[in-house]
């Protein structure tokens, strides 16, 4: 009798501690990822940390550093000083949903910025011209796939 109460309270408490684990959202793995600090750095510049941080869900197509280098850097300053075409940019990068790479069809599909992307799955996922390096990074609010290419809209 005593093991089983015993067992019944460390079982309680276990359950507890799961509860009171919250699994993170896209801005919290992206900040934990260690590949994406030009992304956090722009996200916190245009103001999106709390969106992001948001219910969701949302797609993200995350540029990694790597991406983010093959801009040029004065087309990097420029932006990460502008805050409204930062905004453009990095909502481009947003849709709405979570769509994981099981899912993911040809086509267009809406960002967050109002603006088509053009999906294609031939050779594996690609976002216009930029290829999905790694998919299905789960959050709570969502999914991350990164991407080799920083994405600009029209």
């Amino acid at each position: 009798m005593k093991k089983a109460l015993i067992a019944t309270v460390c079982a309680m408490g276990l359950g507890l501690g799961a509860l009171q684990a919250k699994a993170s959202t896209i801005v919290e793995t992206a900040a934990q990822a260690g590949q994406f600090n030009t992304l956090m750095k722009a996200i916190e510049a245009a103001g999106l940390v709390d969106t992001l941080k948001g219910d969701g869900p949302f797609t993200v197509f995350a540029p990694s550093d790597e991406a983010f280098a093959k801009l040029p850097q004065e087309r990097l300053d420029a932006l990460l000083a502008d805050k409204d075409a930062l905004t453009k940019v990095l909502t481009y990068h947003v849709v709405p949903g979570k769509v994981m790479s099981s899912e993911v069809q040809a086509g267009e599909v809406q960002t967050k910025a109002g603006q088509a992307l053009v999906v294609k799955t031939e050779d594996g996922v690609k976002v216009n011209e930029s290829r999905v390096v790694t998919a299905d990074i789960s959050a709570s609010n969502g999914v991350i796939h990164v991407i080799d290419s920083v994405l600009l809209p029209n």
